[in-house]
């Protein structure tokens, strides 16, 4: 009887160290979003920051265009600015011959893919 009594109290202390141990393992409930928060902020640095610094860098880079520059439109073509508004650029492609396109459509100065051309 001794025995069988100790026995129940050895398995009674046995199950609520098990218990204990079970809700002693298991984190907390924010932990859960942790790796969440990780993957926005990877998301941030990795993909969102450098696409709003590129085209804050295009946006200084259309607003810097004056008349007379050498550029490069994203279709291309080669021209010389020869009038400017808030939205649409007047292009000479060649002598004599001017065409209208959107200002945000022109993509570089021509003295930058020069130098392009030549690093290679």
């Amino acid at each position: 009887m001794l025995l069988k009594m100790l026995s129940m109290g050895l398995s009674a202390f046995a199950q609520e160290a098990t218990t204990a141990a079970t809700t002693a393992a298991q984190p907390p409930a924010w932990m859960q979003f942790v790796p969440m928060l990780a993957i926005v902020v990877v998301f941030y640095f990795f993909l969102i920051r450098p696409q709003a610094k590129k085209q804050k860098e295009q946006q200084g880079f259309l607003s810097a265009l004056k008349v007379g520059d050498q550029v490069v439109t994203q279709s291309g073509l080669f021209g010389k600015i020869t009038g400017l508004n808030e939205q649409i650029a007047n292009l000479e492609i060649s002598n004599g011959v001017t065409i209208k396109l959107l200002r945000s459509q022109i993509t570089m100065l021509q003295s930058a893919l020069m130098k392009t051309e030549t690093a290679k």
